[in-house]
Order: structure tokens, then sequence, then C-alpha cells
């Protein structure tokens, strides 16, 4: 996260200025305060007309060109095989544009487009035909690269997995991750690689992804992305925990009983299905996305929020984690229930699929800080509501006083960092009940951001691109850390005694009952989802 992003100043509640664009340069007050646009750069999209451009990276790049912080210099090429006119593609990505702003419950939902925006943008973008596993493309583009004044480019790969080996093989190939020095400087033109997950799909596939890619570029040119590490709610995170003196001091095994993250969605696979045979709930969202909030709560205070600082806190948070076993995991699949079909009933799905739509695992941290603490972990599709929270529990107080009152329980007191679709906090304590004797009821003491800050179009992706663009790499992946990751994982992907069994639980649920009982081996309770008020 590049410092300017991490920077809070009284005008951050204030509504953000609007800026009229044209083609040419951006205007002078153009961008929020404190930050000034990236250098200038040529992005390359292969897989430009995939989902993930359409849905994710054209918004991203739109809310970026609307707050001034792309360079007049920017110029973006999208590759995807199939012959296709530039205007043609631009019409098609400003027709979803306008469809996505006019939804109301979207990520992207801004009303309408300025066109001015727009077209300040889809002057800068270019569509190029070929194919990502022959050469043609790959020389076409360091012609076009080399005619730029700065040499700067970014390789952004929003394409199957399949696809990342032939095409790092071929930038490298190329010559086009090579970092020439242009001037006798030392300051030529960077070059950038970005990866999407899934980043392997074990160790050993990771570990063969990661050497395949050092082989033609150097760590430091890598950006393995994680949208989740985009959002905002969850980047604050480390600003909860660091900002305010109240947290910090409790923020270990001496104090917190137990960690809950949970995200959990009420779609199902939809038109996911061949993806999700091959790839599955745990594999999907848990080394990944669930352990990257699990590092965001559990690492050891940086020095400075410096790139390295950060991504060497959260490696060695992954070193202290124990390796997980198939007795700490519990899968489950969506069956025929209120909330719509079973998962063998989707489209692309086999009809006898042993495919997990939910996982459910208990980790532990083998350090000073987490030692003994458990951190339980859900996620799963066609559940009873869709959240993304982590609730922080506190060890109960001793009951001895209370013991002559009609006070029979007492709530505990729960920290939850909420991030999806709700943002903000909440802390649940406990209080007097007005009255002449000593009752004890619950109370709570909530913030929303909404209530706060003015609300601003964001679909997670535009902080991730500024900041590669920045070259600041605190909130991208580094190698060990992923290979780590699937480490922990393996003995679950790889069980001796065979695959794990899958259990049913109706859509529209919770998740199945031994998920339930995962937690009960230890006298605790998942934190209920069909509760409206939490």
């Amino acid at each position: 996260m590049s410092n300017d992003a991490k920077d809070t100043n009284a005008s951050s509640s204030a509504q953000p200025a609007s800026c009229k664009l044209d083609a040419g340069p951006h205007p002078a007050s153009a961008g929020p305060v404190g930050k000034q646009p990236a250098p200038p750069c040529m992005l390359v999209i292969f897989g430009a007309g995939g989902d993930l451009t359409k849905r994710l990276l054209t918004p991203s790049l739109y809310n970026l060109s609307v707050d001034g912080l792309l360079d007049d210099g920017m110029r973006i090429i999208g590759v995807n095989h199939g012959e296709r006119e530039t205007k043609a593609w631009l019409d098609d990505l400003g027709q979803s544009l306008q469809q996505f702003a006019a939804d109301k419950a979207g990520e992207f939902h801004t009303g309408k487009i300025d066109d001015n925006a727009w077209h300040w943008l889809s002057s800068r973008m270019e569509y190029l035909a070929g194919e990502f596993e022959t050469d043609d493309v790959f020389e076409t583009l360091k012609q076009r690269i080399d005619k730029t004044p700065h040499g700067n480019a970014i390789f952004y790969l929003a394409v199957g997995a399949r696809f990342f080996k032939p095409i790092v093989e071929r930038l490298g190939k190329h010559g086009l991750l090579k970092e020439d020095e242009k001037d006798g400087t030392g300051k030529g033109g960077f070059r950038r690689l970005v990866i999407e997950k899934p980043f392997g799909t074990d160790l050993a596939s990771a570990r063969d992804l990661n050497a395949h890619i050092l082989r033609h570029a150097s760590e430091s040119q890598v950006y393995r992305i994680d949208h989740f590490l985009g959002k905002d709610t969850v980047q604050s995170i480390l600003a909860v925990r660091f900002a305010n003196a109240m947290f910090e001091p409790v923020w270990r095994r001496e104090y917190i009983d137990s960690v809950q993250i949970t995200a959990g969605e009420t779609l199902g696979v939809e038109r996911r299905g061949k993806f999700y045979e091959l790839t599955g709930a745990f594999r999907d969202m848990v080394p990944n996305h669930l352990f990257q909030l699990l590092a965001m709560v559990a690492l050891e205070p940086p020095n400075s929020f410096d790139a390295e600082a950060v991504r060497d806190r959260k490696a060695e948070l992954f070193d202290a984690i124990q390796p997980l076993t198939p007795n700490d995991v519990v899968f489950g699949q969506y069956e025929k229930g209120d909330a719509g079909v079973a998962y063998r009933e989707e489209p692309d799905v086999a009809r006898d699929s042993a495919t997990e739509t939910y996982a459910a695992a208990r980790v532990f941290i083998d350090n000073w800080r987490w030692a003994g603490v458990p951190f339980y972990l859900r996620t799963g599709k066609r559940m009873t509501a869709r959240r993304t929270e982590i609730a922080v529990q506190l060890k109960r107080v001793p009951f001895l006083m209370f013991r002559d009152t009609p006070v029979d329980t007492l709530t505990p007191n729960v920290f939850t960092l909420s991030i999806d679709p709700a943002h903000g906090t909440r802390f649940d304590f406990n209080v007097k009940v007005p009255g002449p004797t000593m009752q004890i009821g619950a109370a709570r003491s909530a913030f929303n951001y909404d209530d706060f800050f003015a609300e601003r179009a964001n679909v997670g992706y535009e902080t991730l691109l500024y900041d590669c663009m920045l070259g600041d790499a605190t909130l991208f992946q580094r190698a060990d850390s992923i290979e780590s990751s699937w480490c922990i994982v393996d003995r679950v992907l790889h069980p001796e005694g065979g695959a794990l069994p899958v259990h049913g639980y109706a859509a529209g649920s919770c998740g199945p009952a031994q998920a339930d009982e995962l937690l009960a081996r230890d006298g605790r309770a998942w934190r209920p989802l069909h509760d409206a008020t939490r």
C-alpha cells in the first residue's frame, strides 16, 4: 500500500472533488489531497475480453482516472484471442460500465458515468488480437513499448492459470521483462508482472510456478494479487490494530479466547461449475483469502508500512502456523433447500460430484502472541447470509462476584470487523440494567463507515493497481508466503487416508452439522449468521 494511500487527514471524510476530463491532460486540481498520479506506463492486459477485465479492471481504471491518479502518458493495450476492432471492444466495456454504475447493489454504483472521464481513459486504450502461446503478439508488444519515452510496462495476466507459464516464458524470451538502463543513471523503465490467483493448486504446483516465473523475472518484479487485500475494510485492520492504543495491549493470548473468520455467500456456484469442480471451496478461499485476513489480524507490528517490513511479518506468521490435519477441517456441499438447487444440479457439475462448496478449519499459531488461541475459519456457498467478517472474542471475566445476583450468564466481549457487505466495527459488552438489583444486560457499540465517510465507488482493485504502478508491493504476496500457505494445507489436500468426507448441508443454512461439532469439541460455537442485527 502506498504511503499516500495510508495517509489520514482531516479531509478524508469530505466528498471527493469532481473533475472534468478530456483526452488531454488532467486538470491540476484532479486527485485526492496528498496523492500524485502514478508514473506513466504501458499497461498490457492479457485476457482483455474476459470477465475480470470487464467487471473489475476497467471500473478500477475508470475510478483512478476520475481521481486524477493516472498519468497523461498512460496507455493500455488489451490482448485477447479473436479479431476485433478497438472501437467494438471499448463500446462493450463502456456499456458494461453504464450497467454497473446503475446497479445500486454493486460496488461500482456511481449513478452514472462521467463521459469526459471515460473518454480520457478510453482514448488511451487499444485492442490487440493475438494468441497467448505464439510469438507474434509479443513482438508487437515489444515494438509498442520500445517506442514509449519512459519504457515502463506492467503485464497483467487476467487469464486462466494454464496460460501463466506460456505468457511469462514468451515475455522473457522477447526481453519484455528486462529492465534496461536507458540513460546511464540506473533509472531505466520498470517492468512488472501481475498474476491473479490461483497461484498453484498445492505446494508442489506453487513451487513449480514460482520457479518458472523466477527464471524470467526477479521477485521484485512479480505482483501476486489477492483482491481481498484491495478492500478498504481489510486494509483498515492494520489501522484499527496499530493506530489505537486501546486494542494492541489486549491483542494477545492472555486476553483473547478465540478468533472467527467468516466468508459466507448466499449465491451458489452460478456459471462457475467447471472451475469449481476442479478447485472447490477450500483451495479457492482458505490458503489465500482467509489466510490473508488471518495474517492481517495476527501479524506482529511491523516497524513501518514499508512493503518488505509488512511482508516479512506475514512470512514469519505463516511459518508459525501449525500444518493442518484432516482432523482440523470439515468439508460440506450444499443440497437442495429453500434457498435453491443442490450443487450437483448446477450446470457443468457432475451428478456424483464430491467437490466441497463449504470448508471450515481450526488453525493454531505457535508463537508467543497466539499460542493456544484457536482461529476458526469458514467459507461457503448457499449459506444463510452473505457476510465477510472477523470476530475476536475476549476471554470471559470471573463469574464469582455475580454468584448472589440474578445473573446466570454474561455476554462474551466480542470485537467484530465487518468487511462485506457491511463496512465497520462493533463491540459487544455487558452493562448493568437500570433497576434496584444487579442485573447484567448486553450492549453494543458500533461504527459504520457510511456514517463518517463519503461513499465512494470502489471495486477493490483501485489501490492494488495504483500501488503496482508506484512499485509498492505491500498488498501483494511474496513467493515464500505463497509456498508457506500451501505447505500449511498440504496434508489436507493430500491426506494419507484418502479423500476427506464431504458432508451435506441444506442450501440457505449455516453449513453442515459437522462444522458445529468442530467447535463444540473445544467448548465453543460459531457466531450466528442468521441474526440480521449482527
